[in-house]
């Protein structure tokens, strides 16, 4: 039986080989992509900032931008 470590290496593999798809990278940076990002973060955005109070609003902000700046076409 594979320990956690075994596992989590191999799950990673995995992930790494399939963000490396050149058809995977095309359909995150399509404009699909971005608009469901767009929602996605928007809502985890608006959720934390709840949480939080708009205590941490700015760091938020620049969280989802960075993250938004990696996916879609925009």
């Amino acid at each position: 039986m594979a320990n956690f470590d075994e596992i989590k290496n191999d799950v990673t593999a995995k992930a790494k080989a399939f963000l490396d798809d050149n058809k995977v990278k095309d359909a995150l940076q399509s404009e699909k992509a971005e608009e469901i990002s767009d929602k996605i973060l928007d809502g985890l955005a608006d959720a934390a900032k709840k949480v939080t109070g708009g205590k941490y609003d700015e760091q938020i902000d620049s969280a989802r931008d960075n993250v938004d700046g990696k996916i879609g076409d925009e």
